[in-house]
């Protein structure tokens, strides 16, 4: 059980905990009994746990003050709703971007790996793919863009040795 305790405790500590715990146990003195030992392993655990949960607090308050900010200085999506006609039309218009730019994409995509769309220049196969990587960005992250940068690179140069 104090197994199971003690790594939960490092996953919010980072590992500091065990860290300093294992640091003092090479300074023991030789008349400490285990159970002192095990107290005062105790006691220093404890320490840093109340110092990282402390850390987390701030950390929680500064996100929460800077999210308020945010929603002060640029509104929220209920202040929308106060405008008559609107406030509602440009609700629902950002909420249909994404998808509309993804569903887009998806069909040029098809298109272009179909072979319907074929003969590009050089400028339009570029800007196909700046608004891949774009709608890429925006829909998915930049996990997706980590995950599609090396395709793009044996692409770019695959090109490059060809020409």
């Amino acid at each position: 059980m104090s197994n199971i305790f003690t790594k939960a405790i490092d996953f919010f500590s980072g590992g500091f905990g065990s860290s300093v715990v294992d640091a003092v146990k090479e300074y023991y003195p030789p008349s400490m009994s285990e159970q002192e030992k095990a107290e005062l392993d105790f006691r220093i655990q404890k320490a840093v746990d109340e110092k990282a949960l402390k850390g987390q607090e701030l950390t929680n308050e500064a996100q929460a003050e800077f999210n308020n900010r945010i929603a002060e200085l640029e509104g929220t999506a209920k202040d929308l709703k106060t405008i008559p006609v609107l406030g509602p039309l440009m609700l629902f218009l950002r909420g249909c971007q994404r998808p509309i730019w993804g569903y887009s994409t998806l069909y040029m995509d098809f298109m272009i790996f179909s072979g319907k769309w074929s003969g590009l220049s050089d400028a339009q196969e570029s800007a196909l793919w700046i608004i891949n990587l774009l709608v890429l960005g925006f829909l998915f992250g930049e996990r997706a863009i980590k995950n599609v940068t090396p395709l793009i690179e044996r692409i770019v140069k695959a090109k490059l040795g060809k020409a």
